[in-house]
Parts: C-alpha cells; sequence; structure tokens
C-alpha cells in the first residue's frame, strides 16, 4: 500500500440545492469514517481559516486512490485533488 499527500478543495455549484449539499456532507461524513477504518485515509488537516484539506491517504496506486477511494466521496463530483505519491524518507523519525 502507498501513501499521498492529498490537497482537497472543495467548490459547490451555485446552483445546488442547500438540502443537496447538507445530505452530501453527512454522507462525506459518514464515507470518511469508512475509509479510515479500512487503512485508507490515514490523516486529514484543513489549514487554519481556509476550505481545503490536506490529508494522508493510502492506496495500491494513484489509479486507485482517485477511482476507487476518492471517487467515493459523496463530494467528490465538486472536489480537486492534487496528489503526490510520498515514499519514505531515511531521516523519518517514524521509522527509527
Amino acid at each position: 500500500m502507498r501513501e499521498f499527500l492529498v490537497e482537497i478543495t472543495t467548490r459547490v455549484p451555485a446552483d445546488v440545492p442547500a438540502e443537496e449539499v447538507d445530505r452530501r456532507r453527512a454522507a462525506e461524513a459518514v464515507r470518511a469514517r469508512e475509509l479510515a477504518d479500512a487503512g485508507r485515509l490515514f490523516r486529514l488537516w484543513r489549514p487554519t481559516g481556509e476550505t481545503r484539506s490536506l490529508g494522508i491517504w493510502r492506496a495500491e496506486d494513484e489509479e486507485r486512490l482517485r477511482t476507487d477511494v476518492l471517487g467515493s466521496l459523496p463530494l467528490w463530483p465538486w472536489m480537486t485533488a492534487a496528489v503526490t505519491p510520498l515514499e519514505p524518507h531515511p531521516n523519518d523519525p517514524g521509522t527509527a
């Protein structure tokens, strides 16, 4: 399983009813928990004062990350994602 740094920005189209946005956001929270429980979503942050998120996600490769993991998010149709594949650093204190 590979790790990826993913920066996600969500832009809801102006013509989407508030009820639909609320429904998808609630479903998004459920799906994020499922992905975390499955070991696909490892960490997730939101920069202070911003609406984008930064996370460490896991998948077999970038294609499967985009299709099977991120693509399963209810808000995915309104998201853009910058994906950076990661590899271990020899000085990573987490591996000592």
